[in-house]
């Protein structure tokens, strides 16, 4: 194990951070708040820290990293900065203590959206901001691995979009070509944080507003600058572009770069995920505006709106609200809720099973299915007219078993707390989907839950957002054997 190189690129990692770290000050100065030198203080810390990790390593080369380290140094990178990135949290004025800082950064950088902040109407504008901008910055980190690490470690199912990256793997070692995956990334979700901030802008949100919102949007992260989430904005049309901007981040990025170098839609018309996604989630929509018509007598086109967003909303895992989802009529919030179990579709910012891997639970049902009426028939598994093989489709089933267990014990755990059932299973499920609403006594914040639960729901968050494999495996044995 090359641990002094990882902790070299955990000090780059951290050089990087600290300024990004700095950035929320200038939003201090701006509106003359009194937390200026907490985010200097916290950039400091973490540049220092950075520079001594990097220091103490300068003479070890990149090149030798190898795939069993990048399981261990994409868990360290998540668990450290979110160390690092709840320092502001406790250092201003009335900070948060350790627990509830870690848990806030925790959430903001796995794109969770889960928050201990109560009202938010009245919180300071730099850690609004900051607040978002961890989410923004999260989600470009998860897309990055998504696309250019989970398939190389064969991460359950995630092989599929081997071909759609940019493969930085030779030789069994990951290779500084990763970043040339990353800039063509990088510019697509700038690109899209730039249009769905004018979408903002012009629907009637404040500079300010629109900025943040933007970054969650696209980070399909939740986090909001208001108690009520996006339903104390009441506006139609800001419901429908965030609609939009939600879905599209919940797509594969690899399709978004296709579309873009080849300047050609077809990418999107042919894949066979996203088709299934959309399907999903307008069957979903009907069903959730049928019943709200039934029991509501607001205007059609208000309804309607609000069926789409809080639709989109969960099942992308954004977790943005325009009314009390607790509330709502019949089986709804817990349809809602539901939604995540399958989250956006790989490659993506958002969480959830991912939809590739329902997809290929479907058809292999199916299949299965269609044996029993002819049991000596063979009957490939396909994805369009590409066959999926048997290490793919049992790497799929592996991952669910792998999941459900994870969140039958995270239930056990949070019950041991002291917690209802009801807000036992609501916050792990949202939190391993890192969705971020739950019901019970987490319904509009988790500020009232004890430190116990929220160290568990810190570690699950994270586990959700590695997808559950990658974190898992450092407390094998065979993984430090070897």
């Amino acid at each position: 194990m090359k641990f002094r190189l990882i902790s070299k690129i955990l000090g780059t990692g951290l050089i990087l951070f600290s300024f990004i770290q700095i950035i929320p000050a200038s939003i201090s100065l701006i509106y003359a708040e009194n937390n200026v030198f907490s985010f200097f203080q916290s950039g400091l810390i973490t540049f220092f820290t950075g520079l001594f990790l990097f220091g103490v390593n300068y003479s070890k080369d990149y090149e030798d990293l190898k795939i069993r380290d990048g399981f261990l140094l994409i868990v360290l990178l998540w668990f450290v900065f979110s160390i690092f990135a709840g320092i502001p949290f406790i250092l201003q004025e009335n900070g948060l203590s350790i627990v509830n800082a870690y848990f806030e950064s925790v959430s903001g950088l796995t794109t969770t959206g889960a928050t201990i902040f109560v009202n938010l109407d009245d919180q300071l504008k730099s850690v609004l901001f900051y607040r978002a901008l961890l989410q923004w910055v999260g989600g470009l980190g998860i897309v990055v691995l998504a696309l250019a690490l989970f398939p190389i470690l064969g991460i359950g199912g995630m092989q599929l979009y081997r071909g759609e990256a940019s493969n930085p793997v030779n030789n069994n070692k990951l290779r500084p070509k990763m970043a040339e995956t990353a800039k063509s990334l990088w510019f697509i979700y700038l690109i899209l944080t730039i249009l769905c901030f004018f979408s903002y802008r012009f629907s009637g949100m404040s500079v300010f507003d629109a900025v943040t919102h933007s970054f969650s949007t696209i980070a399909i992260g939740g986090f909001s600058n208001y108690d009520s989430s996006f339903g104390y904005f009441s506006n139609n049309y800001i419901y429908f572009f965030a609609s939009i901007f939600m879905f599209l981040s919940a797509l594969s990025f690899s399709l978004h770069f296709l579309a873009y170098s080849r300047l050609n839609l077809s990418a999107y018309l042919q894949d066979k995920e996203l088709k299934f996604f959309a399907f999903i989630a307008f069957f979903a929509f009907l069903l959730i505006f049928i019943t709200l018509q039934a029991f509501d007598s607001s205007e059609n086109l208000d309804t309607v709106m609000i069926s789409l967003f809080q639709t989109i909303s969960f099942i992308t895992t954004t977790g943005y609200l325009a009314t009390d989802h607790s509330s709502l009529p019949l089986f709804i919030p817990y349809l809602l809720i539901a939604l995540a179990g399958m989250g956006a579709c790989a490659g993506s910012t958002g969480g959830g099973l991912k939809a590739i891997r329902v997809y290929i639970l479907y058809r292999q049902a199916k299949n299965e299915l269609k044996k029993l009426i002819h049991p000596n028939s063979v009957i490939p598994l396909k994805i369009g007219e590409n066959v999926v093989d048997s290490e793919i489709s049992d790497s799929v089933w592996g991952f669910v078993s792998v999941y459900l267990f994870a969140l039958f014990f995270g239930i056990l755990l949070i019950l041991s707390t002291g917690l209802s059932l009801e807000t036992a299973f609501s916050t792990i499920f949202s939190c391993l989907n890192n969705l971020g609403p739950a019901l019970g006594e987490a319904t509009n914040n988790y500020a009232s839950l004890n430190d116990a639960s929220k160290i568990i729901l810190s570690f699950t968050m994270i586990l959700g957002r590695l997808e559950i494999y990658t974190l898992l495996v450092l407390f094998t044995t065979f993984f430090w054997r070897y």
